[in-house]
């Protein structure tokens, strides 16, 4: 598997501290026919919100419970959304947190970069956590700041839906949030269920194709149809995951 663009600069990308966004790795050989269109999703919010989890539930259908610390990594996938073949692709990104002695938001400037690059934006917080809610509203004025002009295609996702008795933040305040913030709020499991994670990740995408003028005016069928997971980072994950069944199948075997 080759990586897209100049060798030395993917090299440079993938240092520690020297250039956050890295160089996507291509689901398909150069030499294929290279979708013309490209949307780019970021996706930010607090510690322990499970960002990771909603990316990797959404890309293979699975979940992992353990993750090293996020430091940032950018999935690229070829995809047909809407009946159109696009690149796909998805940055995730370190935490965000609120400053202690004041309502400012401490962000790294490899997130600021993440902002910056992306088309689209999916906010996430723990509805078992209410300080990761409260983050939500300085996180988007933060990207204002940095995209002030014209509408940006934006979602609020309320992850670990599956917890409802450590629940701390009611459904109807997370609509009332997303809809001041002009995108729509949807609930989501990245343990318990994909289905719900894949709509909320399929409704951005469309919402940033649609800004990027890729309806032409026409109504198409809906959908989004992933391709086979191939980059290494992509069986990275599925490594660690066939790790994790092996410490279950060997914890009950011992039991």
């Amino acid at each position: 598997m080759r990586l897209c663009g100049d060798p030395a600069a993917a090299t440079m990308s993938s240092g520690a501290g020297s250039n956050f966004l890295l160089v996507p790795i291509p689901e398909y050989p150069l030499l294929d026919c290279v979708p013309h269109k490209t949307v780019k999703i970021v996706v930010l919010g607090a510690s322990n919100v499970g960002k990771t989890a909603l990316i990797v539930r959404f890309l293979t259908k699975r979940f992992i419970g353990d993750y090293e610390a996020n430091t940032g990594a950018l999935y690229s996938r070829k995809v047909t959304l809407d009946g159109e073949e696009v690149s796909l692709q998805i940055q995730d990104t370190p935490c965000v947190s609120l400053q202690d002695d004041a309502d400012g938001l401490y962000c790294q400037e490899q997130i600021n970069r993440s902002i910056y690059w992306a088309d689209g934006y999916v906010l996430v917080f723990s509805i078992t956590d209410i300080s990761s809610y409260r983050t939500v509203q300085p996180l988007y004025q933060h990207v204002r700041r940095i995209h002030p002009s014209g509408n940006i295609p934006v979602i609020l996702v309320g992850n670990k839906s599956d917890l409802l008795r450590a629940r701390q933040v009611p459904a109807d305040e997370g609509e009332t949030l997303a809809a001041a913030l002009g995108g729509v709020y949807f609930e989501a499991s990245a343990r318990e269920n994909h289905e719900g994670v894949h709509a909320s990740f399929l409704h951005v995408c469309q919402e940033v194709t649609r800004a990027l003028g890729g309806a032409n005016g026409e109504k198409r069928r809906a959908g989004l149809h992933l391709a086979r997971p191939k980059s290494p980072n992509m069986q990275e994950l599925k490594r660690r995951f066939r790790q994790v069944l092996s410490s279950k199948g060997k914890s009950s075997t011992t039991l």
